[in-house]
């Protein structure tokens, strides 16, 4: 197992997959790839799940059908690992995390996103599909404001703990889910009597736990939460309907209150080198998309980010054509991964004449 996790971190590798049937595999910049070697009997993958594993994770695969949990590789790097049975045999997906916490700018994140580091409450999403680096975002977010502000005790409830912070500048406090506490939403309500100033919540999974991010917001906390949504719209769309119908109305009320930002991400490939790139869809949460939050027309919300870059924002669509313009990835790509790819692509070519007929004057 040693062997496996030190290809991971020498491959640049994002995930060890085991599996019965297979032999091992690893995830590169998004890509799979097949460790040589035999494939894994039932008997080698109980074995290698039971070199990182403790009796209790054990005891609760066999229980429940599955454990998470994080684990640190000596020195050289943490994994956050999803064991599990899978056709009566074990079988488990570990995820290595990056030891080194980037910076917004690394990231490549829009500059708009650091002021929100700053405000005394409020509630700011951090959206994308799994492994789109929400987390990494998230953990740089919370590190900046670990290292400039002397006035915040910062709370993380996350499942599991994946980057580890120290105290800095700020105080902080990291709480694990069925290690410190046995779920999200006790946690926040927990964190609210523990003086906090920032509440980072790892996932933002149910009514309960939205409910209880929703609150500590209106009561003066920072809050930042992910969810597996892409697109402000949606999001929005997504918290106010995991509420009964009789209590949507106040829902998109105090939803036009507390937010502050959707920060929507994917990771893309690169067609220039190898790696991905990160692109975003950033909406900040002004006067007018408040007022169209509260009189239910986020569809309208693409029209005021299209609109609203003094103000920081700026559309996923008009990210990835930059990054395409920069040659950093395919135009496939953008028009895949596009919110509107009939405009997208009416867009590339308006571009690709304009570049045309420069060429040709």
């Amino acid at each position: 197992m040693s062997d496996l996790l030190q290809l991971v971190v020498s491959e640049g590798a994002s995930d060890l997959h085991l599996r019965v049937g297979a032999p091992p595999v690893i995830r590169v910049h998004g890509v799979l790839h097949r460790v040589e070697g035999p494939v894994l009997r039932p008997e080698d993958a109980e074995e290698l799940v039971h070199s990182f594993t403790s009796e209790d994770q054990i005891q609760q695969v066999r229980e429940r059908g599955g454990a998470d949990f994080g684990f640190a590789f000596g020195e050289v790097a943490r994994f956050r690992v999803s064991i599990f049975k899978e056709k009566g045999n074990f079988a488990g997906v570990l995820r290595q995390i990056p030891t080194k916490l980037l910076t917004l700018e690394e990231i490549g994140i829009p500059p708009s996103v650091r002021e929100l580091l700053y405000k005394p409450r409020g509630l700011v999403l951090v959206t994308g599909p799994t492994g789109s680096g929400k987390t990494t975002t998230l953990a740089s977010m919370i590190n900046i404001i670990n290292e400039e502000r002397d006035d915040a005790h910062i709370i993380t409830v996350e499942d599991p703990i994946e980057y580890y912070h120290k105290h800095k500048k700020a105080l902080i406090t990291q709480r694990e889910i069925n290690v410190d506490v046995p779920n999200f939403s006790e946690a926040l309500r927990r964190a609210l009597r523990q003086d906090p100033d920032v509440v980072m919540v790892g996932e933002l999974r149910d009514l309960e736990t939205m409910d209880a991010a929703i609150t500590a917001a209106e009561t003066g906390h920072l809050v930042f939460g992910t969810l597996h949504t892409t697109g402000a719209a949606k999001t929005i769309d997504r918290v106010v309907n995991a509420f009964p119908v009789t209590q949507q109305e106040q829902i998109r009320i105090q939803m036009s209150t507390v937010l502050q930002a959707v920060i929507s991400q994917l990771l893309i490939p690169r067609c220039d080198k190898p790696g991905r790139v990160a692109v975003f869809e950033i909406m900040i949460n002004t006067p007018s998309v408040a007022a169209l939050i509260r009189d239910n027309k986020t569809f309208r919300i693409n029209s005021d980010i299209q609109t609203g870059a003094k103000h920081g924002m700026v559309t996923l669509d008009s990210f990835l054509v930059e990054k395409f313009q920069a040659g950093m990835i395919s135009q496939e790509e953008v028009i895949t991964k596009s919110q509107d790819p009939t405009t997208v692509l009416q867009k590339l070519q308006e571009l690709e004449a304009a570049k045309t007929a420069a060429a040709a004057g």
